[in-house]
């Protein structure tokens, strides 16, 4: 019977190890105790291809790798300022460090990262260049992670080309097209956040979410008092970004006599 000496196990990775021959004596350095070796296969031609089972060495204080995770991240699409990322996953360890990694292969390291709970922290990033990016985190003592699909959109605000304030005086009750705002980003649509322009007790026109475009079928309504009408618009782009502005339009009404005596 000959006896196996094993000097450079340095990992357990949770499960089994196997090693040796039958009858062997497995002798594993420095002294470890724990439970039980399971026999297995072990590639090499001066052993048996599968070998018996081999107990009584015990491996319980044998260090295990663990390493952080990536569940998700929240906005998944930011601008180029500074913005925070709050990333959730599982094993990070205080302080790690964050990387952007874009799809071009360019690393960009967070401005700061703070440090919730080890399934949560927070990522501050400047990231001048639009385009998708990668998540990576490694903690203090070398075990990483790199989400496995680009996870960061970068992209610009939409721009309104439009300026805010009135839109024009409009004659009360009049029909038809009233004016058209306008805004630049990646497919943007448009929408009112406030209820006067669109509201039919209110200015009563139509805005065209793909256009731009404010149209009535009667300005003002019912109304035959000349009013200023206050609203907002939201220009919102393919990735959710939004920008808001202030508008107003104002009706007019023709001032009439029945008569008049000298």
């Amino acid at each position: 019977m000959s006896e196996i000496k094993v000097n450079t196990l340095k990992k357990y990775n949770g499960s089994t190890i196997t090693i040796g021959e039958g009858g062997d004596t497995v002798t594993i350095t420095p002294g470890i105790t724990a439970t039980t070796l399971t026999s297995g296969t072990i590639p090499d031609a001066r052993f048996p291809s599968t070998l018996p089972a081999i107990s009584g060495a015990n491996l319980t204080n044998l260090p295990v790798e663990t390493k952080p995770t990536i569940g998700s991240i929240n906005p998944t699409v930011i601008n180029n300022n500074a913005n925070n990322v709050v990333i959730t996953g599982t094993n990070f360890v205080s302080i790690p460090t964050v990387d952007a990694i874009s799809t071009t292969g360019a690393i960009t390291v967070a401005n700061t990262v703070a440090f919730t709970s080890a399934t949560s922290i927070t990522a501050n990033f400047t990231l001048p260049t639009d385009g998708t990016y990668y998540i990576r985190i490694e903690n203090n003592d070398g075990n990483a992670v790199r989400s496995s699909a680009a996870l960061l959109t970068i992209s610009d605000d939409p721009v309104w080309s439009t300026g805010s304030g009135s839109l024009g005086t409009i004659a009360g009750n009049f029909s038809g097209a009233v004016a058209t705002v306008a805004a630049t980003g990646d497919t943007v649509t448009f929408s009112e956040t406030t209820n006067v322009l669109t509201n039919g007790s209110q200015a009563n026109c139509s805005l065209n979410s793909s256009t731009g475009a404010i149209t009535t079928s009667d300005f003002g309504g019912s109304s035959t008092t000349p009013t200023t009408y206050n609203f907002t618009l939201r220009a919102t782009d393919a990735q959710g970004q939004t920008a808001d502005r202030a508008f107003s339009l104002t009706s007019s009404f023709a001032i009439t006599t029945s008569g008049r005596f000298d």
